[in-house]
């Protein structure tokens, strides 16, 4: 086992690399999905509702696939130069790519972070309808801006009605780094799936394996757990507080 270790090792920190950079940007995603269909302008919180429902409905496997195979076939289009019609008048759109065949990591972590965003949006709009609107209109009688009473008094509260699913959310995207072996990136399942085809004991890895799963979502948990008690620390009882 000693010459597994390392390889082992190194496909954990590659798991948790993509988990962390998916998480980032697919909250960075997910608030500006949750603001697109909250918007006033109906045609565009309707295709963002329907946009979301698709990605929704379709399996994961199929996006991370879809992403790694179609991505290439964009960045050659536009390499090549994409003509768009407006009916009055037409233009072409060209970028000069050096590269069209990105790297898997980079297709990896834009499927799940969409897959992240576009779960976590939800939650978010269910947060952001959970505060009441009284709470905004005291703050435009107070004569705040719309952005101040956003990121000062509406964020604040969304943090802590959308914590307990964003969480959840975390555990399902930490599993769901498995899926990205499919497309060739040497994450903790790719590693093992190979270790097995030279040692063949797929009991003994896939059990290391899941024990190693095992091992991060629980300290995922366990950080968790200190932040929803943080986040929540006014909240709680005076007698809580005081232990």
């Amino acid at each position: 086992m000693d010459g597994y270790i390392l390889p082992l090792a190194q496909a954990t920190s590659i798991t948790l690399s993509l988990a962390f950079v998916s998480l980032i940007v697919g909250m960075i995603f997910a608030f500006i999905f949750t603001l697109l269909e909250s918007a006033p302008f109906k045609p565009v919180a309707w295709l963002m509702s329907l946009f979301n429902l698709t990605i929704r409905a379709l399996p994961e496997l199929l996006i991370v696939v879809a992403i790694y195979t179609g991505l290439p076939l964009l960045l050659m289009s536009l390499d090549d130069g994409i003509t768009i019609s407006l009916g009055f008048t037409s233009f072409t759109l060209q970028i000069d790519i050096a590269n069209t065949k990105p790297d898997p990591f980079l297709c990896g972590v834009t499927a799940l972070s969409l897959l992240y965003a576009v779960y976590a949006s939800q939650t978010l709009r269910g947060a952001f309808k959970a505060i009441s609107n009284g709470q905004k209109q005291a703050a435009q009688v107070l004569g705040l801006s719309k952005s101040r009473t956003f990121f000062r008094i509406i964020m604040p509260q969304m943090w802590r009605h959308a914590l307990p699913g964003l969480s959840n959310q975390w555990l399902i995207l930490l599993k769901d780094t498995a899926l990205v072996s499919a497309i060739a990136i040497d994450d903790l399942m790719m590693q093992t799936k190979t270790i097995i085809a030279r040692t063949n004991q797929p009991f003994l890895w896939y059990f290391i394996a899941m024990l190693i799963y095992l091992i991060i979502s629980i300290l995922s948990q366990k950080v968790i757990t200190r932040i929803e008690k943080r986040s929540t620390y006014f909240e709680q009882p005076k007698s809580a507080n005081s232990l």
